[in-house]
C-alpha cells in the first residue's frame, strides 16, 4: 500500500503479529518499543529480529513516558496510521506496580496524543481491554454499556485511555478507534499469560494455580483472528456524525467527536476448566491442577458482543480453541525444545 504505519509497542506480542502482517501488506513500518523487562527482553528482541528482516521495518527504542520522544517521531516520519498498543500489561502485576501503569498507560499515552494533535494521522487506533467492562454482570458485553466500574488499576488506565482519547478527537477532530481485546492468545504470546504458564508448567510436571477452581469463562481470541480485525478497521475511519452509524442502538459513535470504540473478541467464551483440557489434549499430557479462589482484580466472565464489528468489516476468521492452542504447542516445542 505504501503508507506509514506507526506502531507502538512492536515488539510486544500483539505489536510483533500486527507489524508483521502490516510489513506483508506493503506498509512502511515504524515500530517504536521499549524492550522494557515486564517479562523475557530475549523474546522481545527475538521478535524484533523477525521485523528488521524487512527493509521497510523502522525500529526507535524508546519510552513512551519521555517527554519529547514521540513528538520528535510523529515529526520525522508523519506517519498515516498509528496504532498505540504499547502498555504496561497485566490485571495482577497492577496490584503489585500500579505506578508502572500510571507512568505508562496514563503519561505515555498523554504524550502520543500529543504527538497526533500536532502531527495529525489519518486514523489512530488504540488498544483497550475487555477489563474495562469490570464489574459489569450483562453478558455479551456491548460497546455502548456504561462501563464505569472496573475492578483493577490497569483496567482503570484503559478506560482513562479511552476518554482521554475522546476528548483529543473532539478537541482536534481526531478520528480515533479504540480497541477492546478480548484474550489474545497464539504463538510468541507473552510468559505471563495463561496460556504460557500452563503449557510451561505442564511440560514440566508442575502444578498450574487454577483460579476461581477452574469456573471462570473467557471469550480467548487467536492473534491472527484478531489482528485481521485490526487491520481491516484501518480502513473504517470514524466519521463526524451518528447519522453514519453502522448499526443504529449498537454502534459506539460519539455524538460529538469521530472516535468509537470496537469490541475484537471470538464471541464464544470458554470456561477455564475446557480450556486446560484442550492444553493437555495438545500437550499430551495431564495437568496437574491446584484450585484457587478469585483473585483480587479478576472478573468471573468475559464475553464480547461483536455485531458492530460485524457491521463494520465483515465477518473475521475465527480460528477454533484446539487449532490456536496447537498453534501454541507447536511453536513453544520449536523455541524451547519441551517434550
Amino acid at each position: 500500500m505504501g503508507e506509514t504505519a506507526l506502531v507502538t509497542g512492536s515488539a510486544g506480542f500483539i505489536g510483533f503479529h500486527l507489524c508483521r502482517r502490516l510489513l506483508d501488506d506493503g506498509y512502511t513500518v515504524i515500530g517504536f518499543d521499549a524492550l522494557t523487562d515486564y517479562y523475557d527482553v530475549s523474546l522481545k528482541r527475538q521478535r524484533l529480529a523477525i521485523l528488521k528482516r524487512y527493509e521497510r521495518f523502522q525500529e526507535l527504542t524508546a519510552r513512551l513516558e519521555e517527554p519529547g520522544r514521540l513528538m520528535d517521531c510523529f515529526a520525522r516520519t508523519r506517519p498515516g496510521i498509528v496504532v498505540h498498543l504499547a502498555a504496561q500489561a497485566g490485571v495482577r502485576y497492577s496490584l503489585e506496580a500500579p505506578r508502572s501503569y500510571l507512568e505508562s498507560n496514563l503519561v505515555g499515552t498523554f504524550e502520543l496524543l500529543e504527538a497526533a494533535r500536532a502531527c495529525p494521522p489519518q486514523h489512530l487506533l488504540m488498544a483497550s481491554t475487555s477489563s474495562v467492562y469490570g464489574a459489569n454482570t450483562v453478558l455479551p458485553y456491548t460497546e455502548i454499556q456504561k462501563a464505569d466500574t472496573q475492578m483493577s488499576f490497569y483496567a482503570a488506565t484503559k478506560k482513562a485511555n479511552e476518554a482521554m482519547a475522546h476528548s483529543y478527537a473532539h478537541l482536534y477532530r481526531l478520528p480515533t478507534t479504540m480497541f477492546r481485546f478480548f484474550t489474545v492468545y497464539g504463538p510468541w504470546g507473552r510468559p505471563d499469560l495463561a496460556l504460557f504458564r500452563f503449557v510451561r508448567a505442564i511440560s514440566e510436571g508442575k502444578p498450574i494455580d487454577v483460579y476461581n477452581h477452574g469456573k471462570m469463562r473467557r471469550d480467548f481470541t487467536y492473534v491472527d483472528d484478531l489482528v485481521e480485525a485490526v487491520v481491516r478497521l484501518i480502513g473504517v475511519v470514524p466519521a463526524e456524525s451518528r447519522k453514519n452509524a453502522a448499526i443504529p442502538g449498537i454502534d459506539s459513535l460519539s455524538p460529538v467527536a469521530p472516535w468509537r470504540v470496537v469490541n475484537i473478541g471470538l464471541s464464544q467464551p470458554v470456561e477455564l476448566n475446557d480450556f486446560i483440557t484442550a492444553i493437555e489434549k495438545a500437550l499430551g499430557r495431564k495437568a496437574v491442577r491446584n484450585p484457587m479462589d478469585m483473585q483480587p482484580g479478576d472478573v468471573p466472565a468475559t464475553w464480547a458482543d461483536t455485531r458492530l464489528l460485524r457491521a463494520l468489516v465483515g465477518d473475521i476468521p475465527a480460528t477454533p480453541l484446539q487449532d490456536g492452542i496447537g498453534a501454541f504447542v507447536a511453536w513453544y516445542r520449536e523455541r524451547y525444545g519441551a517434550a
